[in-house]
């Protein structure tokens, strides 16, 4: 765990550690003009890749540091184009669009998370027992078989009982699987069109599993709900229930349960899901539930924090000044 982060620079111009740049995809399909592409987040990698203490934090366009968990919108909004804002989609095709912060690309074994308890909650290693955590190939498969990452401004609360899984839920954002042809990076920002859900039950917690293309895949159009993976892609939901059931096997851990017997709940029950967990999340940050060790500072809190201290540099590693 960082001891101390810095949040203010002299100059934004002199960055520590590497810098790359993020894309915020912008097109729903090719050719309907209605997104445009614009770099929005920036990442800045600490310490070494692939050891404990590494940490990649994020930036937005002015390049002040934000949290990835707060800071990033969940939904996506219509970008204005020459400063005119473009015309509004009439189906909920373009309604219902969300912001995904990649946590682990396709084909990757190295176990990486938002640390949410963490200031600035950056994308961190996955650690048990001081060990690195990677996932074992779970034959014909290497590593992850999605892009894997998570919904920002979302939480699963592990105090309160899901109604349709009768299970709490497991203390972060809610996860992403997306399924487009293209290997993404860690720590892009995307966006992605939510086609459905499964509801996997992990040690007794309900951990939902999104399924989601990028609207800038090629075959974004084809994709509206969940029955059009299985047209489109026939066998991935097959696989991916498998996975997730057998994932943990070789680690010497029992097979994973499911909810609705492993059924992949439709878009609309998935809508359904993230609006709950946005509750959650609100209501974390309003301090209306027990929200344990999560460290809820972000770029409006740290904004606070700097108007009343003249150095203001830097925020403890457990969240206090």
């Amino acid at each position: 765990m960082l001891a101390l982060l810095p949040l203010l620079r002299t100059s934004w111009s002199r960055r520590a550690g590497s810098l790359v740049a993020i894309r915020l995809p912008g097109g729903v399909s090719a050719g309907d003009g209605l997104w445009r592409a614009m770099s929005r987040y920036r990442t800045e990698g600490r310490g070494q890749p692939h050891s404990p203490g590494y940490r990649l934090f994020f930036k937005n366009e002015a390049g002040h540091y934000i949290s990835p968990f707060h800071d990033i919108p969940l939904k996506v909004d219509p970008i204005e184009e020459n400063g005119i804002p473009t015309k509004r989609a009439r189906n909920d095709e373009y309604e219902n669009l969300f912001n995904m912060v990649v946590e682990i690309p396709r084909w990757t074994n190295a176990k990486m998370e938002i640390a949410t308890k963490e200031p600035l909650n950056p994308i961190k290693p996955d650690i048990k027992d001081g060990k690195l955590r990677y996932v074992a190939n779970i034959f014909p498969h290497k590593g992850y078989i999605w892009n894997y990452g998570a919904l920002p401004q979302t939480w699963e609360d592990p105090r309160r009982k899901d109604k349709s899984t009768d299970c709490c839920g497991d203390d972060d954002p809610i996860d992403v699987c997306e399924i487009g042809s293209k290997v993404l990076s860690r720590g892009e920002v995307i966006r992605v069109k939510i086609l459905g859900v499964l509801a996997l039950i992990d040690q007794g917690e309900t951990d939902w599993k999104l399924i989601a293309i990028s609207v800038n895949d090629p075959e974004a159009s084809k994709f509206h709900d969940i029955d059009d993976v299985k047209k489109y892609k026939p066998g991935y939901l097959e696989a991916t229930l498998n996975w997730f059931k057998l994932y943990k096997v070789p680690d010497g851990k029992p097979e994973n349960q499911f909810a609705f017997n492993g059924e992949f709940k439709s878009k609309a029950f998935a809508l359904e899901v993230i609006k709950s967990t946005h509750e959650c999340w609100k209501a974390l940050l309003m301090k209306k539930c027990d929200g344990g060790a999560i460290n809820w500072y972000h770029l409006h809190q740290m904004k606070k924090v700097m108007k009343k201290s003249k150095c203001g540099t830097f925020l403890a590693s457990d969240g206090n000044i």
